[in-house]
């Protein structure tokens, strides 16, 4: 559902979604159009939540930085803000929580929507200077990250159920089995 037609900017898109007739609303902005966000399906918010869990207890003790949770918007562009489903973002980058992010997540997990066009989202994150992008498939029951390759074109590698994810450069020592993602 689009809310406003006018095209907006990040910085007149955080004014509005911080209105308080907006605060129960999940928004984003694409390409300057403020759009609502529909309430996720239950196997949705579930793997999620279950990813943020995992990410959480390894950087908390580590002080990493933050695990923010689908309510936690990124600006990417100057008139784009996505709401990962989980994102990490170092202490490197932000040494506090900020009022608002105003950079890309180090780490986007988008758990993929049937109408989703996941590989223009991970081109949105990467090229706005996330490192890497998981678009998880609930219902394969796999998990794609995806990079940008030196040339800047999108690298994707599948993980099936029996892989195990690592957290490369973002995450260094981080594994997560891939099975672990998804309830039983």
């Amino acid at each position: 559902m689009v809310v406003r037609e006018k095209l907006y900017t990040a910085e007149e898109f955080f004014e509005i979604a911080e209105l308080s007739e907006n605060e129960d609303k999940r928004l984003e902005l694409d390409n300057g159009v403020i759009v609502e966000v529909a309430a996720s399906r239950p196997i949705k918010s579930v793997t999620g939540a279950r990813i943020g869990y995992f990410l959480n207890a390894f950087v908390i003790p580590r002080d990493l930085g933050y695990v923010t949770g689908a309510d936690g918007g990124f600006k990417l562009a100057p008139k784009v803000v996505q709401l990962p489903d989980v994102g990490f973002i170092s202490k490197g980058r932000v040494a506090q929580i900020p009022r608002r992010f105003e950079i890309a997540p180090d780490l986007a997990v988008e758990i993929v929507s049937p109408t989703e066009d996941i590989f223009k989202k991970a081109r949105e994150y990467l090229q706005a200077g996330t490192k890497m992008v998981w678009a998880v498939y609930t219902d394969e029951k796999t998990v794609h990250v995806m990079m940008l390759n030196e040339d800047g074109g999108l690298r994707t590698i599948p993980y099936g159920i029996n892989a195990t994810l690592e957290g490369g450069d973002v995450l260094p020592e981080f594994m997560l089995a891939v099975r672990d993602i998804f309830p039983k």
